[in-house]
């Protein structure tokens, strides 16, 4: 049964929660704008608010509850996460390609968020348990194995990019835990035997022409590149103020495809400028303190390895998302938590800052 802690003001990171609700407040902006071009209902931006209301209340509920309790029942979120991933390939609905949403009524729910959750909270779960003993080969692989199944059953919708954060979140804590070199070297050799043999031999023509844009996104400006190059007008628009809510040719006259989503980054570079990006950068710098802040506080493993988690998965989604908007990394459909339009993934990251709430040493 879930437990509850004692609640106190005083121990409540205040300017990690104020720093989320300002970037989710810039999303909603920049959302409600793109909205503006799609007519008067304003739908998306309407169920971006909801979801932002429902995800405080989690976020609370997630604070005040009892950090061991999420360590108990770590293997239960690990498990359901996998049960929604394979009961999400025979039930769910393809939205742009992807079969990876269960939808009821009007909302839509992506699993695979809940198991970024599910993998983070299993891995500290190991950590915890396994007596700080990183070297030995059985936690090294057995750690790959169970994100691995994760990475599969996401890579069968198929879900690339989410299947990629995965990866990165078990990579990340490995590193972090300074596991054995040889392993990671064995890993990267496979990697590379991989990579080669799939453009040889499995890779179809046109995920070559990705691979081959991305390296130069000028390739095919109006076939393979035409994201890419969009992004950069938008971006390179928008000079130092830029050109102001509602008013951005390349999101408002729809040049810029998943404008709300994917290349939300280019929207607020576009009608808010350098200076409105700088905005968001800070606060995604204001939240990387406060959060590297609580993993120097946390009392055991657990909590700072799932601190550690939450972290990794925010700023690797963060990288990723700007990354591929500039043209420096490839289009994987990579979200920017807390400004990029879903509701599953917006209540998501908010449970995710309160479980790091909930992490802090209280001290009364």
């Amino acid at each position: 049964m879930p437990s509850f802690a004692k609640f106190s003001l005083r121990s409540f990171d205040w300017t990690l929660f104020s720093s989320v609700i300002f970037l989710t407040a810039l999303g909603l902006a920049a959302i409600y704008s793109v909205d503006l071009s799609r007519g008067s209902e304003l739908v998306n931006f309407k169920k971006q608010l909801l979801a932002l209301s429902i995800g405080i209340v989690i976020l609370v509920g997630a604070t005040v509850m009892h950090a061991s309790w999420f360590r108990y029942s770590a293997k239960l979120w690990y498990w359901f996460s996998v049960g929604l991933l394979l009961g999400v390939l025979f039930l769910g609905r393809a939205i742009r390609g992807t079969t990876g949403w269960f939808v009821v009524g009007g909302f839509s729910f992506q699993p695979v968020e809940l198991a970024k959750v599910g993998l983070i909270f299993l891995l500290a779960y190991i950590v915890f348990n396994f007596g700080r003993r990183f070297e030995r080969p059985l936690f090294f692989f057995g750690t790959a194995l169970l994100t691995f199944l994760m990475i599969i059953l996401v890579l069968l919708q198929p879900d690339l990019g989410s299947a990629m954060v995965l990866g990165i979140i078990w990579l990340g804590l490995m590193i972090l835990l300074r596991t054995r070199k040889l392993y990671l070297g064995i890993l990267v050799a496979i990697f590379l035997v991989v990579g080669v043999s799939g453009w040889f031999f499995w890779l179809q023509d046109y995920q070559k022409e990705r691979l081959v844009t991305f390296i130069d996104p000028t390739h095919d400006p109006l076939g393979t590149g035409y994201n890419v190059s969009q992004s950069l007008i938008a971006v390179g628009a928008g000079q130092f103020l830029g050109r102001g809510l509602g008013f951005g040719s390349q999101s408002q006259l729809r040049f810029l495809p998943e404008a709300q989503t994917d290349f939300i980054f280019s929207v607020i570079g576009e009608e808010l400028g350098f200076a409105g990006s700088a905005v968001m950068i800070v606060l995604f710098g204001i939240i990387l303190w406060r959060l590297i802040k609580i993993i120097r506080q946390a009392e055991d493993d657990f909590a700072a390895v799932t601190v550690s988690g939450i972290t990794i998965l925010f700023f690797a989604q963060f990288f990723v998302n700007i990354g591929a908007e500039l043209g420096i990394l490839p289009v994987t459909g990579i979200t920017l938590p807390f400004v990029s339009y879903g509701g599953s993934s917006l209540i998501i990251n908010l449970f995710l800052i309160g479980v790091a709430e909930a992490m802090i040493v209280r001290k009364y």
